[in-house]
């Protein structure tokens, strides 16, 4: 489990093909304290730490997460927010997300406010009972707050605002860019429970 409170920006400096990808990641981690079987969440992803050394951890990114994740993303060169899983007796500063991909979304807009940025992103249409304003939403593993959501045919948009702390200690993304969506989970764990009592009546 994580908090969507990124705590270091990683770089991926190799990319080795096997039956999945073995991928390595540079870090500011100290490493001697990351056991290997760790879950390190990746951009929202989470994954297990299979090898490491000063400086780098090494996952295994498997086909499902291929497919799951924005494409080109596990390539060599790529920056990455990195959170270390939670501990029993950490701060819960932002909200629980468990590092599992939802659905991809697209940035339509990124426009200033104040000394902020509102992003407005296109959510696919199967999320859309899980968006509610105020609600929470993890973006590339950050945890954010939704401040508007508008149905619509193709789907929701929504609407979050990135503040300057933000935005210096993160990977940011731009308008045209395609991002990792983690609802909820607890309006996840809800919309299973009505979608198999409707199911049932």
């Amino acid at each position: 489990m994580f908090t969507g409170i990124v705590t270091d920006v990683g770089r991926i400096e190799a990319v080795e093909p096997r039956g999945d990808l073995r991928v390595r990641i540079a870090t500011g981690y100290d490493t001697s304290g990351v056991n290997l079987g760790a879950s390190i969440a990746c951009s929202g992803v989470c994954l297990t730490v299979v090898d490491k050394g000063e400086g780098w951890f090494a996952v295994d990114v498997s086909g499902e997460t291929q497919r799951r994740t924005i494409p080109g993303m596990w390539s060599q060169g790529t920056k990455l927010n990195l959170e270390r899983a939670l501990k029993v007796g950490d701060e819960l500063g932002g909200h629980i997300v468990t590092g599992h991909v939802d659905g991809l979304g697209e940035v339509i807009e990124a426009r200033p406010e104040n000394d902020s940025v509102r992003f407005v992103i296109q959510a696919p249409l199967g999320l859309a009972s899980y968006l509610s304003e105020k609600g929470s939403i993890a973006i590339n593993g950050i945890s954010l707050t939704v401040n508007d959501v508008a149905d619509g045919e193709d789907g929701p948009r929504f609407e979050v605002n990135i503040i300057p702390h933000t935005a210096k200690h993160t990977v940011m993304f731009a308008a045209g860019a395609r991002v990792n969506l983690e609802i909820d989970v607890l309006a996840r764990y809800l919309g299973r429970m009505l979608e198999v009592r409707n199911q049932t009546v």
